[in-house]
């Protein structure tokens, strides 16, 4: 998945303003009547449910609108430029760059939203808009005004409502895999799973989307492993799945340290409800330890359940939980509006 870009977007330059007198049969002496230019294409980005990667904007990384149609003669006024439409998926994030600072321009989290990062010239006003009493026929029109021009970082977060987190290779991708139409890769090698995948859960009249995270090591707060590029997409989950793997010697050590790599990550994940859920219990072992893997884990908070990822055992009770679950969560509130300050760019004295 590509979920982090850059690219460039120019918006179009409006038209010129035209130099025109009226000429006609009788009309010995006819007025200014140039055409004011149509106004640049503003660029503007569109979030889009059926997009899922920004992977098709790797290729072409500059972007160009078009320009306003320029005045004619007899009044006509040039026509404006298109706005020029850029689909992205829902979950983008634009940054802008500007004297290497990051601004954030908008979040795109439904479908159909538009944010304008780059807004159009205005096109120049033609002659007729320069006659005076004293200069009844100016030979002056305006060029249009040159459109935005901006580098954007755009940063794709997915919109899921279940996350499954925990250790790489723990059978996070063979449950997604069996709860939902996903495919994820599987192997018995850690880090099988590189990007984020999407699957959804259909249980009683009831769906809701789960997502497949790359697993998480120690050290990923700080950009280790795979680090923020899955640890962001963990934060507009509502809630999450924790897999333990059964046949880890120390669980409740397993749990800890990735609970703690979230918490540094993001201190508010602490308050995003979490099933916890030992995977494998399929295997003869683990199934003999199940009594120690218990004892181990008696003091945790989060619902404890025990499944096989690969033989389906547990994974109804767990969907059913996850459900639940999301009936309860109260999803997280947007992140407040900056109030907005009218800048005053007073002209220097000559």
């Amino acid at each position: 998945m590509i979920d982090r870009i850059e690219i460039d977007v120019h918006a179009g330059k409006g038209g010129k303003g035209m130099v025109s007198f009226r000429r006609e049969k009788f009309i010995a002496f006819g007025g200014p009547d140039g055409g004011d230019g149509g106004d640049g294409a503003a660029v503007v980005l569109v979030a889009d449910r059926s997009k899922t990667t920004l992977s098709d904007m790797r290729q072409q990384k500059h972007y160009r609108a078009e320009k306003g149609e320029n005045g004619r003669s007899k009044d006509q006024h040039g026509k404006k430029a298109p706005t020029l439409e850029l689909q992205v998926p829902v979950g983008t994030i634009v940054r802008s760059i500007e004297d290497d600072v990051e601004i954030e321009l908008g979040d795109l989290t439904s479908d159909g939203q538009r944010l304008v990062v780059a807004k159009g010239g205005r096109g120049g006003k033609g002659n007729k808009h320069f006659a005076t009493s004293v200069k009844q026929t100016p030979r002056t029109a305006q060029e249009g005004e040159p459109g935005e021009k901006r580098h954007l970082i755009l940063d794709l977060k997915l919109l899921a409502d279940v996350g499954l987190v925990g250790r790489p290779n723990v059978g996070k991708s063979t449950l997604i895999n069996s709860v939902s139409a996903a495919r994820s890769k599987v192997a018995d090698y850690p880090f099988t799973t590189l990007e984020p995948k999407l699957g959804v859960v259909e249980l009683d009249y009831k769906a809701f989307v789960i997502a497949d995270i790359p697993g998480i090591i120690e050290g990923a707060h700080a950009g280790h492993g795979l680090g923020h590029d899955f640890l962001r997409h963990i934060e507009r989950t509502r809630i999450l799945i924790h897999i333990i793997d059964g046949t880890s010697q120390t669980p409740a050590l397993d749990l800890e340290e990735i609970n703690q790599e979230l918490f540094l990550f993001n201190p508010s994940l602490k308050e995003k409800p979490q099933i916890v859920a030992v995977n494998k219990i399929d295997i003869p072992s683990v199934r003999e330890r199940l009594p120690e893997i218990k004892e181990a884990l008696n003091e945790i908070e989060s619902p404890l359940l025990y499944i096989s990822a690969i033989g389906g055992e547990g994974l109804p009770e767990l969907m059913t939980r996850a459900a639940e679950a999301l009936a309860e969560a109260v999803t997280a509130p947007p992140p407040a509006k900056t109030e907005e300050f009218k800048v005053f760019r007073p002209k220097p004295v000559k």
